[in-house]
């Protein structure tokens, strides 16, 4: 099982996150898509990011706003299965952006 961070791990991990921030014991990032379309896009590619890793995210989609809330539930918090996740849920937002 995957060990909590503490809060200054947190904290440091927060710092080169952009655009997350920390609610309780979940990270949290909205992100707007241009179109319907490319918000599913992003979300059938961090399902299969999420599957690979065994480590899955709770994803609301409204229309082309996704909001990502990660947390280690088998862990009763934060730890860095969801700092690496959120790295990668950037990478796949980036591609997009760029």
């Amino acid at each position: 099982m995957a060990e909590l961070l503490t809060e200054d791990q947190i904290d440091d991990a927060l710092s080169h996150l952009p655009g997350w921030r920390r609610d309780g014991a979940t990270l949290v990032r909205s992100a707007e898509l241009a179109s319907f379309v490319q918000a599913i896009q992003v979300v059938n590619r961090v399902a299969e990011i999420a599957e690979n890793d065994d480590h899955h995210p709770d994803i609301d989609i409204r229309w082309r706003t996704l909001v990502f809330h990660l947390s280690t539930h088998s862990a009763g918090g934060l730890t860095s299965k969801d700092v690496a996740l959120a790295a990668e849920i950037d990478t796949v937002l980036d591609a997009l952006a760029g």
